[in-house]
């Protein structure tokens, strides 16, 4: 089967020209999604500067999503074009009905591949969405050959959410009390502490830099004064800001274990939140990737024996980056809109989800009620 499918991957070069849609090279569809998505109108003759707009034009496209959007998106796609050539069905234009078979498909698990949760199925429609309006075509989710289909297989397979386990007070303290004070110690002090008191997602975390316009990659920068320190961020919601006050003492402090960080490894432009050398005694240049945060974190909780009644897997499995910004808004006993601008939620009812054990039994609508 393996080698029937890359004899027929190899012979699949190119897509012809649908009906009414673009011309589209596979490779396109698989590594750039929308690289082809945005050309001069056939009428326009091309000139060098015309030219430079369309590539301007793309690369503000692709800055619409963003790159684990866009990553997801692309395997999403090319998860269904596997899929249709082993079928022996064409991915353009789109066809409701087989996009219909193809979530049935995914939802009954039939085959080598497990069945997939609502939510990712879900996730893969707004993919196969988003990649077919990139190549001028528009999926109508609302046709009864995907609609009909998808809402009887989340009526049938739907489960509750599974939420990652909130990081609460104790557990923070308990964590950064793991670490070592050497340098590679001290930043991931910085990064447990700021992302908790900060409600950060790890993606945020480590796009941080020292001033505005460090880095093309920048997602932020921090300012410090004396009560706290204020980060600005472009975040999955638009630009906000987040102000971090400084903590009872220093041992706890999330602005004392910045400033620590910044001081001892010398960072004074670019990315806050970077690599260190083998023996830990230098800063690099490169900054992290978002997953050191969440593997930091599994560290931590596991030399802090956080949750030690569970077997060690269970454990792992329990705990993520998400667990640093659902354990503020457990923690934090203020008033919830400041809680809800805090975290950047744009509804109320957001920031509830996220605040799991700290609302829990405090209302009683039992003995309200008389009983």
């Amino acid at each position: 089967m393996m080698k029937q499918e890359r004899q027929s991957e190899n012979n699949e070069k190119s897509i012809s020209k649908p009906p009414n849609g673009p011309s589209v090279s596979e490779n396109n569809e698989r590594d750039h999604p929308s690289s082809e998505a945005l050309s001069l109108p056939s009428f326009v003759a091309g000139s060098g500067t015309l030219d430079r707009l369309v590539d301007t034009a793309r690369d503000y496209a692709r800055a619409a999503a963003s790159d684990n959007t866009l990553k997801a998106y692309a395997k999403d796609w090319a998860h269904f074009a596997r899929w249709c050539r082993m079928k022996g069905a064409e991915t353009l234009p789109p066809s409701p009905e087989m996009i219909g078979l193809y979530l049935a498909d995914l939802a009954s698990g039939a085959g080598p591949s497990p069945a997939l949760s609502v939510s990712t199925i879900d996730r893969r429609l707004s993919g196969l969405a988003w990649n077919y309006a990139q190549r001028g075509f528009a999926l109508d989710r609302k046709n009864r050959h995907i609609a009909t289909v998808l809402a009887g297989i989340k009526r049938k397979h739907a489960r509750p959410p599974v939420q990652k386990e909130a990081i609460l007070a104790d557990d923070i303290l308990a964590m950064v009390a793991t670490l070592p004070f050497d340098l590679r110690g001290l930043r991931d002090r910085a990064i447990l502490l700021l992302g908790y008191a900060g409600g950060l997602r790890r993606s945020e975390i480590v796009s941080l830099d020292v001033h505005k316009d460090d880095t093309p990659d920048s997602g932020g920068w921090v300012e410090v004064f004396d009560k706290g320190t204020l980060l600005t961020l472009n975040a999955k919601t638009g630009w906000r800001e987040v102000e971090i006050g400084r903590g009872s003492k220093d041992q706890t402090c999330p602005v004392h274990a910045l400033e620590q960080w910044l001081h001892f490894a010398k960072i004074d432009f670019g990315p806050i939140f970077v690599g260190t050398s083998r023996d830990g005694k230098k800063a690099l240049e490169t900054r992290l990737n978002d997953k050191h945060v969440a593997r930091l974190i599994k560290r931590t909780v596991l030399d802090a024996g956080i949750r030690s009644d569970l077997p060690e897997k269970d454990r792992l499995a329990l705990f993520s980056g998400h667990s640093l910004r659902a354990g503020l808004a457990s923690s934090a006993e203020v008033d919830e809109r400041y809680v809800q601008k805090h975290l950047g939620h744009a509804s109320a009812e957001m920031t509830r989800r996220y605040q799991r054990r700290r609302d829990r039994f405090r209302v009683n609508l039992t003995k309200a009620a008389g009983l």
